[in-house]
């Protein structure tokens, strides 16, 4: 403990060790949304495809089929992909909540080290990302068919 009170300096600012150590976590962080925004950008893509294929077969069978009294299933096998599709912009809020969380965390990591470590690096000013002027991108908060409000 002795060691990292030695290392602040007399304006009482952050321990060096310790504010590594949180830009550390911080950029961690950051490298894991990044991660999961790419899992659920392709997990995303293939559900989309895939339901919008199931989408125009079961068109394609009830058109061909038309007045056909057994076929009625097929309506509700529409309208449950239909749903699922609705739900599918969850993916497109995610996204947007990640991207402005990892930001934010970006710009803390940025601003930490600026702060904490100097004004420069090797190749001059060191760089702060600028954090999001909005504090939330996507103001819904529950998916219900025809509530989805995006950007």
């Amino acid at each position: 403990m002795m060691q990292i009170e030695e290392q602040s300096d007399a304006a009482g600012s952050m321990p060096l060790l310790l504010a590594a150590e949180l830009q550390d976590h911080l950029m961690s962080v950051t490298n894991d949304l990044e991660r999961l925004q790419r899992l659920l950008d392709d997990a995303g893509e293939a559900l989309s495809n895939h339901f919008y294929s199931a989408s125009s077969l079961v068109m394609t069978m009830l058109s061909k089929s038309e007045g056909d009294p057994n076929l009625a299933p097929l309506k509700d096998v529409m309208q449950h992909i239909a749903g699922a599709i609705t739900a599918l912009q969850f993916q497109d809020m995610s996204t947007q909540l990640i991207a402005h969380t990892g930001q934010r965390l970006r710009s803390c990591a940025d601003q930490l080290a600026r702060d904490t470590f100097g004004m420069d690096d090797a190749d001059g000013i060191a760089v702060v990302e600028t954090a999001p002027l909005r504090p939330n991108p996507v103001t819904q908060d529950e998916m219900d068919a025809g509530s989805i409000e995006l950007f």
